[in-house]
């Protein structure tokens, strides 16, 4: 964590958001590698899957605030509006997005079937880009987690 820190300038909240976040990451990766039984090196830094980087990230970064400012601050306030926001817009409009895009893909690969040309200029929208509630929770279960495990430096 000294390490980190120092990269972070010194910034508690920063570091523990950093680590968070990058812990969601390579755990989205390892689970995606187990079901798959590919690498996909994408889900190292992609949007969409489990757990939910997004919310392990904003989670963390509220209660490091909370730990370093206090509950009545107004960080703690901007940083726990703002998880909300989110985990909100990670259940709602990015995986609507997400859902939209694979009907999309499916319409236009039907479309390409028969006109060959279309496929050609034809890039697939990323299907992968909102979570569910589960990925949801389990990101910001993760972001809690590693929150409560770093304590504040003296």
């Amino acid at each position: 964590m000294q390490f980190l820190q120092r990269i972070c300038f010194g910034n508690y909240i920063l570091s523990v958001a950093l680590l968070s976040w990058a812990t969601a990451q390579v755990c989205k990766t390892l689970i995606n590698f187990a079901l798959s039984g590919k690498f996909d090196a994408e889900r190292l830094w992609g949007a969409g899957g489990m757990p939910s980087a997004h919310s392990a990230l904003v989670c963390s970064t509220f209660l490091a605030t909370a730990k370093m400012m206090g509950v009545n601050s107004p960080g703690f306030a901007i940083t726990f509006i703002m998880a909300a926001i989110v985990m909100y817009d990670a259940m709602g409009v990015r995986r609507e997005t997400g859902e939209q895009a694979k009907v999309l893909n499916r319409m236009l690969y039907e479309l390409a079937e028969d006109n060959s040309r279309w496929i050609e200029d034809y890039k697939r929208l990323k299907e992968q880009v909102g979570h569910t509630p589960l990925e949801v929770l389990s990101g910001a279960l993760l972001g809690i987690l590693i929150a409560v495990l770093i304590p504040v430096p003296a």
